[in-house]
């Protein structure tokens, strides 16, 4: 029989379409019991909340996971499961969001935090030494926005071997290209506001397990319970709704991409392109390990000159817009060098493109009158 991971049916009333259940609270019977168990106060047990964990759980072909009312959100729940000393290891090179937060974090509570080259084993090898016990290895792969490239397989070696828990930001690959679990990863962390929702009108986040009696899951889901850091009702609606289009919105933006970053990397006035799905690109060979049928819709690259050429190029756009996210339907362009502290060391001409889902055509005319500029 042919299951697909959104499947619902009201037999009660033949909808197709999961309800939205606003209710805060749940009544119980005259002897004070719940009348549904799996309801009593919504914080983590509201049933709106269900189809959409059970879609994200199935995509990553996890035992369970969890919503949260941001992807920062999720990304604290995490870390939160660590005590003063542990040791966690991150990239170096990552989305400033998670980068910032957890440096600062970990500073304030006392958590030992070391950081790697996200395309280097053996940068992550030299993270390790000098530790007794390491507790936790992040992964981000592709990282944000300097697109290195992660060998899943390795890292999961390099946990096991140490006794680390191994948590992988799958948010720019997408389940519908890399699956983490399936490499070895414990834990792994969407920010659903991106791709899973994908239409730039939801802010939640995601965190889904490969076995639901891990120790740092149950961690998990006690902190969610006690800080309430949950998305709302209709949030989680939304959120699934997004998702029963997933593969149509993330494959269309991916084959856009591909064909973009070619198109770039041709053009005079452009010095370099960012993008493991190019030949060229240094985390190529492994990102064709572990991603399967594209390499996502988030792209760099590097216009001649520099700060101002490249400000020039992204204003002169006149279908793409600058703004900050990706994954939506549509197009967004980003000068990250004027979001991140200097200190990321981000090159002042890249620019972080995020495709959408517009004709690719009308992409490329838009790009190439901007470029033109420099030439």
């Amino acid at each position: 029989m042919v299951a697909k991971a959104d499947d619902f049916l009201d037999t009660t009333t033949g909808a197709i379409v999961p309800p939205i259940q606003p209710s805060t609270t749940f009544a119980r019977d005259d002897r004070y019991e719940p009348i549904n168990p799996a309801n009593v106060y919504t914080r983590d047990c509201n049933p709106t909340f269900l189809p959409a964990e059970n879609i994200i759980a199935e995509l990553e072909g996890g035992d369970a996971c969890a919503l949260f009312a941001s992807g920062m959100a999720a990304v604290a729940a995490v870390f939160y499961t660590l005590t003063t000393g542990s040791h966690a290891v991150i990239p170096g090179a990552m989305y400033w969001g998670v980068l910032s937060w957890t440096r600062a974090y970990c500073d304030r509570v006392g958590i030992v935090l070391s950081e790697y080259d996200p395309a280097s084993i053996d940068s992550l090898e030299a993270a390790l030494e000098g530790h007794a016990k390491t507790d936790l290895i992040w992964v981000e792969t592709p990282s944000n926005p300097l697109m290195g490239v992660t060998d899943l397989s390795e890292v999961a070696r390099i946990a096991e071997r140490v006794g680390a828990l191994m948590v992988v930001d799958n948010t720019t690959a997408t389940p519908v290209f890399t699956q983490p679990i399936k490499h070895g990863a414990h834990i792994v962390m969407h920010s659903a506001t991106k791709s899973l929702n994908g239409h730039s009108d939801v802010l939640a986040g995601a965190l889904v397990t490969s076995d639901e009696n891990l120790p740092a899951w149950q961690l998990i889901k006690q902190e969610r319970h006690g800080a309430g850091a949950l998305p709302g009702s209709f949030e989680a609606w939304l959120l699934q709704r997004g998702l029963r289009t997933l593969y149509l919105r993330v494959e269309r933006a991916a084959a856009t991409t591909q064909w973009l970053a070619e198109k770039l990397q041709a053009h005079d006035a452009v010095s370099g392109v960012m993008y493991p799905g190019l030949p060229t690109d240094p985390g190529h060979e492994t990102a064709k390990k572990q991603m399967h049928g594209g390499f996502g819709s988030l792209l760099s690259f590097e216009v001649i000159g520099g700060r101002e050429n490249a400000l020039a190029v992204a204003g002169a756009l006149q279908l793409i817009v600058s703004g900050t996210s990706l994954g939506g339907v549509e197009t967004l362009i980003e000068h990250r060098h004027s979001v991140e502290p200097p200190e990321t060391c981000l090159p002042e001409n890249l620019l972080r493109l995020a495709v959408g889902i517009e004709d690719k055509k009308d992409l490329w005319d838009d790009l190439e009158q901007a470029l033109a500029k420099l030439t």
